[in-house]
């Protein structure tokens, strides 16, 4: 996969990024995994109704689940807007945030898992070793050959030769699937991702946000330049 950086963003540029993620036309399918701590503690927000009730159930001590493991069964699949709520929840300062906050580290503190305070959000290389993993989440585009020439004529029209990359999508072994994935959220994303010492103004994520995309380069940067697009934001290039 290939990482493209946005920069250091605010809050309210991340939030519309990621909602533009999920809203384009070419959008198969999604698939966000979201930690019960996580739900749990952003339960507060509209948009997070059912899943909360589901994180009670999973986090009820009796349930027979280890909190402080990896099962599966302490994620859930989450909706777009299940999960810009509780990004919402947790990046946008105001007394929400500090309460789902507060929850969260109370949980992470309870299987000794509070993220180290000098680690910066969205490190690639450390991507392997966040624990409790609070937010997998991505977006399957469609394929090649799904494209349809009128709806989507301006990703055909990125390519040089579409008919050649759509024959060697389909010939691909493995298959080519096309992603946008965002980084792994661990505690640190959730918990410290922005410089909250900087004014409202100047308040932006302590390191640079990335977005990992896979597939024909044509057709996720024509995708990338739609999205950036739609949530207002531009990118210096050289």
């Amino acid at each position: 996969m290939i990482g493209f950086e946005i920069g250091c963003r605010s809050a309210e540029e991340l939030l519309r990024f990621l909602r533009a993620l999920g809203q384009h036309r070419y959008v198969a399918s999604r698939l966000h995994l979201v930690h019960a701590f996580a739900i749990e503690a952003a339960a507060e927000h509209p948009a997070l109704a059912e899943a909360a009730a589901w994180a009670r159930r999973t986090l009820d001590p009796n349930g027979g689940i280890d909190l402080a493991s990896k099962d599966e069964r302490l994620h859930r699949r989450a909706s777009d807007a299940e999960l810009a709520g509780l990004l919402e929840t947790f990046w946008v300062p105001g007394d929400a945030s500090e309460k789902a906050k507060a929850r969260l580290r109370e949980r992470l503190a309870s299987i000794d898992a509070l993220p180290q305070p000098s680690r910066l959000p969205f490190e690639e290389e450390r991507e392997e070793d966040v624990f409790p993993v609070l937010v997998d989440a991505g977006w399957e585009l469609l394929p090649l050959a799904h494209l349809d020439f009128e709806r989507h004529r301006g990703a055909i029209a990125a390519f040089d030769d579409f008919e050649v990359a759509r024959f060697e999508e389909e010939s691909a072994i493995p298959p080519i699937v096309t992603l946008h994935e965002l980084p792994v959220f661990g505690g640190v994303e959730l918990l410290a991702a922005f410089d909250d010492a900087a004014g409202a103004e100047e308040r932006r994520t302590r390191a640079p946000f990335v977005l990992w995309q896979q597939g024909a380069e044509p057709y996720v940067d024509y995708v990338l330049r739609g999205v950036l697009r739609a949530s207002k934001i531009s990118i210096d290039e050289d």
